[in-house]
């Protein structure tokens, strides 16, 4: 049973009732970010129940260092972790000199909480009535600014509703605080300086190890009937800064709290000048207010979504599954730094270290490809680039040579960090994923000078590795890589995975092709490359010999390529034919069972279909998916979105649109019973493409957008927009036909259905 309290809206995501066992559930739904910071919607005011608390700085992490029972060769040193950062939210609150606490009070009603996407903020009102017998009505605000982004706002607003009551705001920051997910319980954070100036407090402190230095800080202006209160106290410690408001209220009349608070970090100001850089930013947000920032906040998210939204008619569920999936992406990452990367979870947990994977690749940069600019896009893609010297210090721990580059699995700063034996050292299909990247972002945007200035490079490293990592086998007389682990993570250590040797023999290929480009049109680039990677044509041949006789297991009998050596020697007994009380398998099953069954994960040798579609027939793709899907359990997040786009390529459109609920309510309905650890934010972008690529079909053939339109039949339409090579082409589908109109400089030829459809600005073409 999935859960099912979040209301159907189009554009909010809305909880009424107040109920303690889904608290965690919530701070995970209802988190907000602006790219550069973002939190988990933990209450402002003090809770006693259980809860997880959770405010994180993007790129700020601490190496825990690892704790494995059974040290190997080659593992890395530490688990990157992103920290739980000062909390600068915190508003105690004092009625008659009782705390306001929602788990202690008498009665909680009329309870509710909204996040706006459409405009950008989060809202939380209840009544209340706590034990001294006083009846309370709160309403708070908060959002966390685009405009500047170091900076959040709250509005607190509290109203008695029985009697007269003497209130106090106790607006606070605490850098005491600990993360959730901790290998030794190290201490994460050192404070050096906690001050108070005037309504403003700044906690000055650095992360150990990493020693990235950060200033919390905060300012409280409270207001009573129109008229600024005078603070009336303050309190400060080695780890705390508070100031105090007291007021007489009376009975319906409302004393509200403004707090504004934030993040300067050392990665953009000089350590010493993190104070008045936090400062500044204050003097600019009080000279404006909280709702003309709040104002701005709308102005900001409209130009967001003005480009990125997904508008579905006649289906409410899917229609807030994909904004609030498009949302949360836009919160993790906006491409305004290329320092930064979208982890897992984003800014709304702890769990996978906040790190970057290859779920950033594969899954991500396509989204930021077709809703922003290719800027965005250049940015993921120059990440990986800064991080190549790492990459080949990683593939030299673990006995590579000449350059060969082995991007980590999961990193902060370009080192492996992940300490999973049979991910760190055999999940080495992320390399492919990289190299996928580059050929996505030229064959979507036409842009080819990432590859000689950057991205030649890139290709150089990891196809030395895929030549290093193969052997020949004398009995295959076939060139075959052994003890690796493919996208399904529930076989570890197998033979000849089929999704990695491929992707390893395109690469290959791929970059053989790309150095005789560079080579002949950008000759400078080309000889600094090669004087750079010292690199000869009897390398490159031995590369070629490697692409052109590698192994790849097939089934005669099935007509399909197998996922790897072996796996027809499985007990071959489908998902339909499981018992229900056996799923998920993940939390019912012991690791020897689940390595022993034929059950998939996620999309694995599909992956590969799905990348490389156009080197494989339709009749191909349809007896791989009826071969793989019935033994797929879909329990990674990065599952449901390739399947789904699988299955509308088919022309299998229930199934589709099922995968597509599937995908795009992941975390609503809480399908995997764990979004209390937070978000699954880089399988949004899988959400994005199972509308786009899936139902609309898009896909760039010899340069050209081409379509091939579909529609759920729950839908009445739907519509989205891609910017095409600085060109903003928006579809809209119905079941009766799909009309296309574009923007910007002249006219655009695109394909529908495989028909040639000349696109003009200003008119509606129907096609």
């Amino acid at each position: 049973m999935n859960q099912d309290y979040i209301k159907a809206d189009p554009w909010s995501i809305i909880e009424e009732g107040f109920n303690k066992e889904r608290i965690k559930s919530s701070e995970s739904l209802f988190s907000i970010g602006n790219g550069a910071m973002g939190q988990r919607a933990n209450f402002e005011e003090h809770y006693s129940g259980a809860t997880f608390q959770g405010s994180y700085i993007a790129g700020v992490y601490y190496p825990d260092k690892t704790r494995v029972g059974w040290w190997k060769n080659g593992y890395p040193e530490y688990f990157a972790k992103v920290l739980n950062a000062p909390n600068w939210i915190g508003i105690d609150v004092l009625v008659d000199g009782e705390q306001l606490d929602l788990n202690s009070c008498k009665s909680v009603n009329a309870f509710r909480r909204e996040l706006n996407m459409k405009e950008g903020w989060y809202q939380r009102s209840f009544k209340a009535q706590m034990e001294n017998g006083i009846e309370l009505a709160v309403k708070v605000t908060r959002f966390l600014s685009l405009d500047l982004d170091e900076l959040g706002a709250i509005q607190y607003e509290i109203t008695p509703q029985n009697q007269n009551a003497k209130i106090c705001f106790m607006p606070y920051l605490d850098s005491g605080i600990t993360n959730e997910d901790s290998n030794w319980d190290d201490k994460f954070w050192n404070t050096t300086k906690v001050q108070i100036q005037g309504n403003q407090a700044f906690i000055e402190s650095h992360t150990m190890k990493t020693n990235f230095a950060t200033c919390t800080f905060m300012q409280a202006d409270a207001k009573y009937n129109g008229n600024e209160v005078e603070r009336k106290q303050e309190t400060t410690n080695e780890l705390e800064a508070s100031i105090e408001f007291e007021q007489n209220v009376s009975k319906g009349e409302t004393f509200t709290l403004i707090k504004l608070g934030g993040y300067t970090v050392s990665q953009n100001h000089e350590a010493s000048q993190l104070v008045n850089a936090a400062k500044t930013v204050l003097k600019q947000a009080s000279a404006m207010g909280f709702e003309t920032l709040l104002e701005k906040q709308k102005v900001a998210w409209g130009k967001i979504w003005e480009m990125s939204d997904i508008s579905i008619e006649g289906d409410v569920k899917a229609q807030q599954g994909i904004r609030f999936n498009i949302f949360q992406l836009n919160q993790t990452y906006l491409g305004k730094d290329s320092r930064l990367n979208i982890g897992p979870k984003g800014f709304t947990g702890e769990k996978y270290g906040g790190s970057t994977y290859w779920d950033t690749e594969a899954y991500c940069l396509p989204f930021y490809m077709a809703t922003k600019n290719q800027e965005v896009a250049w940015s993921l893609l120059e990440y990986r680039y800064n991080h190549l010297d790492k990459a080949i210090e990683n593939a030299e721990k673990l006995g590579f040579s000449n350059g060969a580059a082995l991007y980590p699995m999961v990193t902060m700063n370009g080192e492996e960090c992940h300490n999973e034996w049979e991910i760190t050292f055999e999940e080495i299909h992320r390399n492919g994923a990289i190299s996928f990247a580059i050929f996505n972002y030229h064959r979507f945007t036409g842009d080819y000078s990432y590859i000689p200035k950057m991205g030649l490079e890139v290709l150089i490293g990891i196809a030395r590795f895929w030549h290093q990592r193969v052997n020949f086998s004398e009995d295959k007389q076939q060139y075959v890589m052994l003890g690796v682990t493919g996208p399904n993570e529930y076989e570890n250590n197998i033979n000849n995975n089929w999704y990695t040797n491929y992707l390893a023999k395109w690469c290959i290929d791929y970059t053989l092709e790309q150095l005789e480009v560079v080579e002949k049109n950008y000759p400078d680039d080309y000889g600094r490359i090669k004087a750079k990677t010292k690199i000869t044509p009897e390398e490159t041949a031995d590369w070629a010999k490697v692409a052109n006789n590698m192994y790849f297991p097939f089934s005669e009998k099935h007509e399909v390529f197998l996922q790897q050596d072996g796996f027809l020697d499985k007990e071959m007994i489908k998902v339909q034919d499981l018992d229900k009380s056996e799923r998920p398998i993940n939390q019912k099953w012991s690791w020897d069972r689940i390595l022993r069954s034929p059950y998939i994960k996620q999309a694995d040798v599909l992956q590969g279909f799905y990348f490389f579609e156009d080197h494989f027939s339709q009749g191909a793709l349809e007896k791989h998916f009826d071969f793989y899907e019935p033994f797929t359990v879909h329990e990674s997040s990065l599952s449901p979105c390739v399947h789904s786009i699988q299955a509308a390529k088919l022309g299998r459109m229930e199934q589709a649109y099922t995968f597509y609920l599937r995908t795009s309510r992941l975390d609503l309905d809480d399908y995997n019973k764990e979004v209390e650890e937070g978000l699954h934010i880089t399988s949004m972008a899988g959400t994005w493409m199972s509308i786009v690529e899936g139902f609309g079909g898009m896909r760039v053939v010899d340069g050209q957008l081409s379509f091939t339109p579909q529609i759920p039949k729950q839908w009445g339409s739907y519509s989205f927009k891609v910017n095409f090579r600085n060109q903003i082409v928006t579809v809209t589908v119905s079941e009766k036909n799909t009309s296309f109109e574009i923007t910007g400089d002249g006219g655009l030829e695109i394909k529908v259905n495989g028909n040639s459809v000349t696109l003009v600005p200003g008119k509606n073409i129907e096609a």
